[in-house]
């Protein structure tokens, strides 16, 4: 469970309330456990298939990137798909000023009053945004907290600073950490270097 939420899930708990749950549970009559077993296989089949036919599309979303060189990639934890994804809803970086409209146009901002580094439990995002670039940037932040130590820092203690929607809120402030990195990696064609300023290619 750890493996496949990538840390999502408190592998410990849900494996007791799993157990708990199983414990708890009245036994499926013979004619209904034939049913059933039938629906699973047809769902872990259809599960399959489409991660198979995933395969071909990632293929050539990584070919066609060729085409638009950035260094959003030289980022561990950031591979083809969300860098394709990032820079069809970004367009022209030359479009934002700075990180902060960048910010904005994926809503990744609070309400009057509140900021990032003091977003409470229950701030809410500004509706107004592009829904898909705000999605990229949060998929690519629960990424980075996966596989670069630099985010996954940065992830553990925003999620150390409260006890509700810990995950949720936790990854929506490193997506706007994850904001400033872009617009840099874009904007002046950097590279990223792990605890180190980006540097020029």
């Amino acid at each position: 469970m750890a493996k496949h939420s990538r840390n999502g899930i408190d592998s410990e708990a849900a494996a007791q309330a799993i157990h708990e749950a199983v414990r708890d549970s009245f036994r499926i009559k013979r004619p209904l456990a034939d049913a059933l077993s039938l629906i699973e296989a047809s769902s872990v089949s259809n599960i399959r298939a489409l991660k198979e036919s995933l395969k071909p599309i990632d293929a050539q979303i990584e070919k066609s990137l060729k085409a638009f060189p950035n260094t959003l990639q030289t980022v561990k934890g950031i591979g083809p798909v969300f860098a394709a994804g990032l820079i069809a809803e970004i367009g022209d970086i030359r479009n934002y000023p700075g990180p902060d409209q960048l910010a904005k146009r994926a809503g990744l901002v609070w309400n009057e009053h509140q900021s990032g580094s003091s977003a409470a439990e229950d701030t809410h995002l500004t509706k107004a945004a592009n829904r898909h670039l705000r999605y990229y940037l949060v998929e690519a932040a629960n990424s980075l907290r996966v596989h670069n130590e630099e985010y996954a820092r940065f992830y553990q203690r925003k999620f150390n600073e409260v006890r509700d929607h810990q995950h949720r809120r936790a990854l929506v402030l490193t997506a706007r950490k994850f904001v400033r990195l872009v617009f840099a990696l874009l904007k002046d064609g950097r590279i990223y270097l792990p605890n180190r300023a980006s540097q020029q290619p």
